[in-house]
């Protein structure tokens, strides 16, 4: 289900569908595992997001709302408060004084009837389409501590030298031929402010929204790096990146593909068309644009039914049970706009892009930047870096030439 749909449900309703996935889980596997555990990671969150609401109601009952009478302790009592109140602002902290003892108008004030309508703010904040890939989430993740340089070594061949050999005579040589990658680190960052306001409105969780679109920022250019990156000093090279050295190519060009439509026989090209000469992969994920999903969505045979049968799980899916993601970075070999040798699609195991992080994603909130103005700005970075890590790991579909 998805997280609209959950928010909307009861705490009793939420807990019985816990129930339901974990009877599920038992038979599932891959993605529908992988679906049905994100389902209930966002149960648990909202079920954690209801106790600890009731706990702040009980925090405020127990505080009521009756001013505390002067207890005859007098000036000590005021003193030690304003002691308290200046070493918070030393501190940079935000401290509060009582308007009523400032002010005797605001007493009177706040006594008087209310005439204007009261406004009401939302609890929540509605967010925007997802526009974050999951491929960034499905590679292979490397976590190292700091470095420079990640190298990753593979084999290009086995050898193919075996055949009989005469009494005495030496053996048939089989050397496998081996190669390697450098993945150098990329420094990526992402920043952003918002006025001060924003995070008064009560109820709603407006500042926490902001700092968390930095680093879903940064998540979206990764995910988009790991096909794009253009393998520069200090870049991700990626999937549809082909050094000008032949040594340097982790994925041989000659291995591509062309597409000219999404036709009844664009997948089986595509999957019979990767792996070696023995076997078909089997455990591939195909990366795609969502333009040419539709396409695939949409073909019908001659009798008007759908040729393949398409199911969407947000971002991720399957189509004829072989399973997608939709990246934006690809190119649609079903838009008019794309050119001739852009690249469209590309189909693999996942595993064989390796993605070293080489530190954690380091977000900040910073309220002195311009503090004149009122603003609050956000900031975050990461070294990361990638690279595929398995010769011909993918196979890699272009858009042909039409006459």
């Amino acid at each position: 289900m998805k997280h609209e749909e959950l928010v909307n449900m009861t705490a009793k309703d939420l807990r019985a569908r816990l129930k339901e996935i974990n009877q599920q889980a038992t038979d599932a596997a891959g993605d529908t595992l992988d679906a049905l555990i994100t389902e209930a990671e966002d149960i648990n969150g909202i079920l954690q997001d209801v106790q600890n609401r009731k706990k702040l109601a009980g925090f405020a009952a127990a505080a009521g709302t009756e001013e505390p009478k002067d207890d005859g302790e007098g000036d000590e009592v005021k003193d030690k408060a304003r002691e308290n109140r200046g070493k918070e602002l030393k501190a940079g902290s935000t401290v509060k004084f009582n308007a009523k003892n400032h002010f005797r108008s605001v007493k009177n004030a706040l006594s008087v009837t209310q005439t204007v309508t009261p406004q009401h703010t939302a609890t929540d904040v509605k967010e925007t389409f997802n526009d974050v890939s999951s491929l960034v989430d499905r590679v292979k993740v490397v976590p190292l501590n700091g470095g420079e340089t990640y190298q990753r070594g593979y084999v290009k061949s086995y050898g193919d030298g075996a055949g009989p050999t005469a009494e005495g005579a030496d053996y048939n040589p089989t050397e496998p031929v081996f190669g390697y990658v450098t993945v150098e680190k990329e420094k990526i960052t992402a920043y952003t402010e918002e006025p001060e306001e924003m995070i008064k409105l009560p109820n709603a969780d407006y500042d926490g929204i902001v700092e968390g679109s930095v680093s879903k920022a940064i998540r979206r250019y990764m995910s988009r790096q790991i096909l794009i990156g253009d393998g520069t000093t200090g870049k991700f090279k990626g999937i549809f990146f082909n050094p000008t050295k032949k040594e340097e190519q982790v994925i041989d060009p000659a291995t591509d593909i062309e597409l000219t439509a999404i036709d009844d026989g664009t997948l089986d090209e595509i999957i019979y068309s990767y792996g070696g000469e023995e076997e078909v992969e089997d455990i591939a994920v195909l990366i795609l644009n969502k333009k040419d999903l539709k396409a695939f969505a949409k073909l019908r045979d001659k009798q008007g039914r759908k040729v393949y049968t398409i199911v969407n799980r947000g971002n991720t899916g399957t189509i004829d049970g072989v399973p997608y993601i939709i990246n934006t970075a690809c190119k649609a070999v079903t838009d008019a706009t794309s050119k001739a040798g852009d690249y469209v699609m590309a189909y693999g195991p996942l595993e064989n892009y390796e993605m070293p992080i080489f530190s954690d994603i380091d977000a900040r909130k910073s309220t002195e930047y311009k503090f004149k103005q009122g603003q609050i700005a956000y900031r975050a970075d990461i070294f990361a870096g990638g690279a595929v890590a398995a010769y011909n790991g993918f196979i890699r579909a272009k858009k042909k030439a039409t006459a």
